[in-house]
């Protein structure tokens, strides 16, 4: 069953989105009518069911990791966990779901050049016992990142304004 976020919450994920390290005492300034004893009850609330996890987050460009691969693997019947687990253990993989469609996972991998991407594509992943094809794809450049989704409209709309 899906959490039901009320305008307070939604009010509260705006400004950790803002800064995800904003103290209780200023959430709750900027938040007139809520105390900050409420708004550090709520953020608990909301990490507990899973809405919220407050997390560094990497820039792999930043740290001269500037070649990307959006990378679908095949893999055969019976081994996808076997696969997956190896592949989470790959330091440049930065993304691995399941997928429905070409292939059966997909994963995102960063690199400092494209010499080392192909090499890690074809020498690393490729090479993994179960999988038995590797399609792969260079990103110039990334638009969105998962760390920038917000909390969609249609949820917004319900109730008090988000600004």
């Amino acid at each position: 069953m899906a959490f039901e976020l009320d305008a307070i919450d939604r009010r509260i994920l705006v400004l950790l989105k803002e800064d995800g390290r904003m103290p209780s005492s200023q959430i709750a300034r900027r938040m007139s009518g809520v105390s900050e004893r409420a708004v550090r009850y709520r953020i608990d609330r909301l990490k507990e069911s899973g809405v919220l996890r407050i997390a560094a987050v990497l820039n792999p460009l930043a740290l001269g990791y500037t070649s990307i691969g959006d990378v679908m693997i095949d893999v055969a019947p019976g081994r996808l966990q076997e696969v997956a687990a190896e592949l989470v253990q790959i330091d440049q993989v930065s993304y691995l779901a399941g997928a429905v469609g070409d292939g059966n996972l997909n994963a995102t991998i960063f690199a400092r050049d494209n010499e080392e991407l192909a090499r890690v594509i074809e020498e690393v992943v490729g090479r993994i016992p179960g999988v038995t094809r590797v399609r792969s794809i260079v990103v110039p450049w990334r638009l969105k990142e998962e760390c920038d989704w917000s909390v969609p409209a249609d949820l917004a709309e319900k109730g008090a304004p988000m600004t």
